[in-house]
């Protein structure tokens, strides 16, 4: 399987095959400057960082919800 096969689901989700991250992964680049390929990465990048951020809250929400469902009481 290889990587682009291994994200897929991923990009998929909630999207359909045909969906704006699925589309993203297979844009051809060949047509972009220098400037372009540069913005473009400077934009994927704060999305990555938004994505984390939202990533940690999430996480963070859910292993306070197991640790108070969790607590065994004395």
């Amino acid at each position: 399987m290889s990587d682009e096969e291994a994200f897929a689901p991923a990009f998929r989700s909630g999207t359909g095959p045909g969906g704006p991250l699925n589309a993203l992964i297979r844009e051809d680049l060949s047509g972009y400057s220098v400037i372009d390929l540069k913005e473009r990465i400077g934009a994927l990048e704060a999305e990555i960082v938004r994505t984390r951020t939202m990533l940690d809250s999430k996480q963070s929400g859910r292993s306070a919800a197991e640790a108070l469902f969790s607590f065994k009481g004395s």
